[in-house]
């Protein structure tokens, strides 16, 4: 008889030992306590940092990728091979096809030792918060969907790669247009092979079915000098040509393969984005658009895991967060990188240097975060 219990997780021995992360919005107002916690700020803050980093720089752009970011990679591999050797069944049901159970138990099983392998000796200790996330981030084994909530806590990994020293200022650059996209690359695999439902859509009201943080970080590529205007990105020619080079162009090419008819009744959030005039303008929007419509939902955020990475523990007041400095001349980096979402830099700065000798820091957070505005206010 198939169980529908939570997959259990099967964490290395040498790590069993440490703090467990744990679901700690439970209520409507617990909310409001995750809206000021140091995992909001760290989250937008990092967000942010990394539109500021990818702007004018294409997928298939020459960057600087790390001997970690290169292991980290290699974890699709394994997740790939995993989908293999775990086709499909054959079921009455049309959506949500039940091998997804079984594929997510063997993800269970080999993710926390995979992680293992790929991080520094001296960073082991982070494999059970990090693996948390980790494993949560390819969809609901129960109802067989996937949704805003897992990618978010995809995002949590690799903001917590960050916090806590794994990934350095220089590999800000990777972790978007490598490591992420080829999460996405693989999460669009699983969504197609077990048809996975979405989870907790809106339908044609919704950016997505399925991704919001694609959309971010693609428009922050393109504004500045993108080779064309935000009301030509629907155009075929335009969909043909850079759909390898752009996050968001190739998710627009994602959404034409599995939908049919015309694009404005089926994603009319995403149609209605070719009436605004800039990219950067349109990354501003998507960011306040994502707090909104993602980030203050009680529906998504009762399924996020916090930890010691990934705080649940309240901002000090008067903490700012800022948004992308987006459509300037990039700007070499100083040495002194500023946190996520605090103590910013005054002087001007942008994306990561490509070379090996960015001096490392000790600040909380380690991704330069340049802005000039101000998202949405400060903790109070």
């Amino acid at each position: 008889m198939e169980t529908l219990a939570t997959d259990i997780k099967n964490i290395p021995l040498e790590a069993v030992g440490a703090a467990q992360p744990e679901r700690l919005v439970k209520n409507l107002s617990d909310v409001q306590i995750w809206l000021r916690s140091e995992a909001f700020y760290d989250l937008l803050g990092f967000i942010n940092g990394i539109s500021t980093a990818v702007q004018g720089i294409s997928l298939t752009d020459a960057y600087y990728v790390s001997k970690v970011m290169k292991k980290l990679l290699e974890i699709f591999e394994r997740l790939n091979h995993l989908v293999d050797v775990t086709p499909p069944i054959d079921q009455p049901q049309r959506f949500g096809n039940k091998a997804f159970r079984a594929w997510s138990r063997k993800m269970n099983h080999e993710i926390f030792h995979v992680l293992q392998k790929c991080l520094p000796e001296d960073k082991c200790n982070y494999v059970t918060e990090l693996g948390f996330y980790l494993s949560e981030s390819f969809g609901n084994a129960v109802r067989i969907d996937y949704g805003t909530g897992h990618e978010l806590s995809f995002v949590f990994f690799l903001c917590g790669l960050f916090k806590s020293g794994i990934l350095q200022e220089r590999d800000n650059v990777a972790c978007a247009l490598s490591l992420f996209n080829e999460y996405l690359l693989f999460v669009r695999r699983l969504q197609k092979t077990y048809r996975m439902e979405p989870a907790g859509s809106q339908g044609v009201w919704s950016l997505d079915d399925y991704q919001f943080i694609p959309f971010i970080w693609g428009s922050a590529q393109l504004s500045y000098k993108s080779p064309f205007p935000p009301s030509k990105f629907l155009d075929e020619e335009i969909i043909t040509t850079h759909k390898n080079n752009y996050i968001f162009i190739s998710c627009i090419d994602f959404i034409q393969q599995v939908k049919t008819g015309h694009f404005a009744e089926h994603s009319y959030q995403l149609w209605s984005i070719s009436a605004v005039p800039s990219w950067s303008k349109i990354n501003l929007g998507l960011v306040k658009m994502y707090q909104k419509e993602i980030l203050s939902k009680y529906p998504v955020i009762q399924h996020v895991y916090f930890g010691k990475l990934m705080s649940f523990d309240s901002v000090t007041p008067g903490t700012t967060i800022r948004s992308a400095r987006l459509g300037v001349t990039q700007l070499p980096t100083t040495s002194k990188m500023s946190a996520f979402s605090t103590e910013l830099v005054d002087a001007d700065q942008s994306q990561a240097t490509l070379s090996d000798d960015t001096p490392a820091t000790k600040t909380r957070v380690r991704l330069n975060v340049e802005a000039s505005t101000s998202t949405e206010g400060s903790a109070e």
